[in-house]
């Protein structure tokens, strides 16, 4: 498995990573032994960076993946977490040192570590982006040993840069896919400028670029890809990345004759990802171990050529882009 440099915190990381959103909940029901499995197939695969958050399941996933780092020996693994989505109200006044400090401790507790790897601000309220305190007491966690680095996790591209400019910010977590190119015109330049890690989010744009779905498709009532399609529940753009699903379903068949021989869409789809400059690390989720072996599979993949990246593009500016450029 390829590794790179997460940004400052130096931290070398594979490719591809594991995101671990499914793990915890919002994706139905996924049982203990699965979840290990799922762990287990990953690393065996070469995956040595894990991203999840204190809210995946109230701390469910946290505590899966500290119970399989203690019980399998492993040691030589990133783990990010993340954390703010407890803020009730979830508003600009909650991000403080002291919540902070709770949060974090959660988190060690959850993942049984006394120094968590790298925290990420969840998707904060926009605000939090721009407050000095915030930076402040986010060096603070450092200097007190809580955390070894943090970063943030972000929806739009104005707070990735903003994040971007502060110093001390080693890794930004964006949503970048075939269905939303637009961080590539400013984000990433940005980031490799300032030596700032991108952590990939939502790869597959929940599952549209498996290529699987079409119009009969269902999902669980407690899966977000069924309650929370209007965004009723937190940013639509964490569904479909935005895009609607009878669009999206017509863009990726537009896609799909784009497929390398051997592979699938998914891995083309991550491929395609992994091949945008200044990417350190892409996180599919899995709620099987043969989910986790597939999305590894993808960083063997050839780089896509520069044919397939301009028609990706195109279809993107046809379809995507006026739904979903602006907004994030």
């Amino acid at each position: 498995m390829e590794t790179r440099t997460l940004g400052r915190t130096g931290r070398p990381v594979s490719v591809v990573g594991l995101g671990t959103w499914q793990l915890g909940a919002d994706w139905g029901e996924v049982r203990e032994d699965d979840a290990l499995a799922v762990l287990d197939a990953a690393y065996e695969g070469g995956v040595r960076f894990y991203d999840t958050a204190d809210v995946y399941g109230d701390g469910r996933s946290e505590q899966l993946i500290g119970r399989w780092l203690r019980s399998r020996g492993i040691d030589d693994v990133t783990v990010a977490t993340k954390m703010g989505r407890r803020a009730d109200p979830h508003v600009p006044e909650a991000y403080t040192l002291d919540a902070f400090r709770a949060w974090n401790d959660r988190s060690r507790e959850n993942l049984g570590v006394e120094t968590l790897d790298l925290v990420q601000l969840h998707c904060p309220p926009t605000p939090v982006y721009d407050r000095d305190e915030t930076y402040d007491a986010l060096d603070t966690l450092v200097e007190e040993g809580r955390v070894a680095a943090y970063g943030v996790s972000v929806e739009t591209r104005a707070e990735a840069l903003a994040a971007i400019a502060r110093p001390h910010v080693a890794t930004v977590q964006i949503i970048l896919n075939m269905l939303r190119l637009a961080p590539l015109e400013d984000v990433l330049p940005a980031a490799q400028e300032a030596g700032v890690g991108i952590i990939v989010r939502v790869p597959l744009a929940s599952g549209l670029l498996s290529g699987k779905y079409d119009e009969t498709t269902t999902f669980d009532a407690s899966d977000h890809r069924s309650y929370n399609r209007d965004g009723s529940a937190f940013d639509v753009g964490e569904t479909f990345s935005g895009v609607p699903f009878e669009l999206g379903l017509d863009a990726v068949r537009r896609l799909a004759p784009l497929v390398p021989e051997g592979a699938t869409m998914a891995q083309t789809a991550l491929r395609w990802v992994i091949d945008q400059p200044g990417v350190s690390t892409v996180i599919p989720g899995a709620r099987n171990p043969d989910q986790a072996r597939s999305n590894v599979a993808a960083a063997d993949l050839a780089p896509l050529t520069p044919e397939t990246l301009d028609a990706v593009r195109a279809v993107y500016d046809e379809l995507v882009a006026p739904v979903v450029a602006d907004r994030w």
